[in-house]
């Protein structure tokens, strides 16, 4: 099988997300990296170009020039991988879309919604598909505990608790220099929601991913505890969603000894399932009355059809497996022509739903914490 020709925007010298999605592309020998706008910095570019062994005459000045040369070429890239601030997913996106390459893109999918909406229009009239990278969604218990709530397993579910904490913006860090703290808590680049855009949305995404029901409002409390910061860095947020479910998600950047404590809990009628990204390879299952359960990844008791899993089970696999899994989703769509809505990777309408969220989180914080309709 020839490998899929994968294009990058973004992902330059020191960027973090770039390897992230680069390691995950190769994992399992689906995609060639051959073309990049790596950089704003024209000397940048084409300096991590080098690096990364893309020839000179694919790494280019901006995406523009590249989504236009690269549609053009007999061997050009069939996909690009996004991996920008915010601000900068939308005119990327619609230029490789508009020139028919599909398009994976980092999340949150734009910087506002009237963006997202925008691009999931332009993605409608598109032959190119649009794969929004929310990689939690990619990791086996995470499909395992989706399985099991759709078979039925827990019941109707009653309560969703998830939250999302660290620590790294604990302090005013992004005054020191540090690029990745400067752009995530600037407005112009990342949009309106600092945690809640930056972490939220993954937990976001996750409870809607997991249960199958819809967040229809949401009462929101968002702070910025450092001095000076424009954005969130900590949001308390009630949901209620389709049915009856009520929920909560807590985010923050402030939270200190958090690492990265992404953590769902959903609570059914009949049992309760529990996951912990920092420890990923075991869900924990609780029927009503009985004693708790701990399914591993790959172990006894889960479903062969879950798939993404490549050693055995009790040797762990995490989070740039998780984003593997998506790409070898997205690979199998685009040699088999099939349908991303069909799949379980994230698609321009979750993208959207993701700044749906950001939107009605920040206008009922402003107007005092009010019940406002996603």
């Amino acid at each position: 099988m020839q490998k899929i020709r994968l294009g990058m925007v973004g992902g330059g010298q020191g960027a973090f997300i770039g390897d992230v999605h680069r390691i995950a592309s190769r994992i399992d020998n689906r995609f060639d990296l051959v073309a990049g706008a790596l950089s704003s910095d024209p000397t940048r570019a084409a300096e991590s170009a080098a690096e990364l062994g893309i020839s000179a005459d694919r790494s280019y000045a901006s995406f523009a020039d590249m989504a236009i040369a690269e549609s053009a070429r007999e061997d050009g890239i069939q996909a690009v991988s996004i991996v920008t601030p915010n601000h900068l997913h939308f005119p990327v996106a619609k230029a490789f879309l508009e020139a028919g390459i599909h398009v994976i893109c980092d999340k949150p999918l734009t910087s506002t919604l009237e963006q997202a909406e925008a691009l999931v229009e332009i993605a409608q009239n598109s032959e190119a598909m649009l794969a929004v990278t929310y990689n939690y969604s990619g990791y086996p218990m995470i499909r395992q505990a989706k399985e099991m709530v759709s078979n039925g397993m827990l019941g109707n579910i009653r309560l969703i608790q998830v939250e999302y904490a660290q620590d790294w913006l604990a302090t005013s860090l992004e005054t020191s220099g540090q690029k990745q703290a400067a752009w995530r808590t600037d407005p112009a680049q990342a949009g309106a929601g600092g945690s809640i855009g930056d972490i939220g949305t993954h937990a976001f995404h996750l409870a809607e991913f997991v249960s199958g029901l819809e967040a229809q409002s949401l009462l929101a409390d968002l702070d910025s505890f450092v001095s000076g910061r424009s954005l969130d860095d900590n949001a308390h947020i009630l949901l209620r969603y389709s049915g009856g479910t009520k929920g909560m998600l807590w985010a923050s950047q402030i939270a200190t000894g958090k690492e990265n404590g992404l953590y769902l809990r959903l609570f059914g009628e009949k049992a309760g399932i529990e996951w912990k990204q920092e420890n990923p390879n075991y869900l924990i299952f609780t029927p009503l009355n009985e004693p708790s359960q701990i399914l591993s990844r790959g172990g006894a008791g889960t479903s062969d059809a879950i798939g993404g899993i490549r050693v055995p089970a009790g040797h762990p696999e995490g989070f740039l497996e998780g984003f593997a899994n998506l790409y070898q989703d997205i690979a199998d769509l685009i040699q088999a022509k099939g349908n991303l809505s069909d799949s379980l990777v994230p698609t321009a309408q979750d993208g959207l739903r993701g700044l749906q969220f950001v939107d009605a989180a920040v206008k009922s914080n402003k107007a005092g914490s009010t019940w406002l309709p996603i």
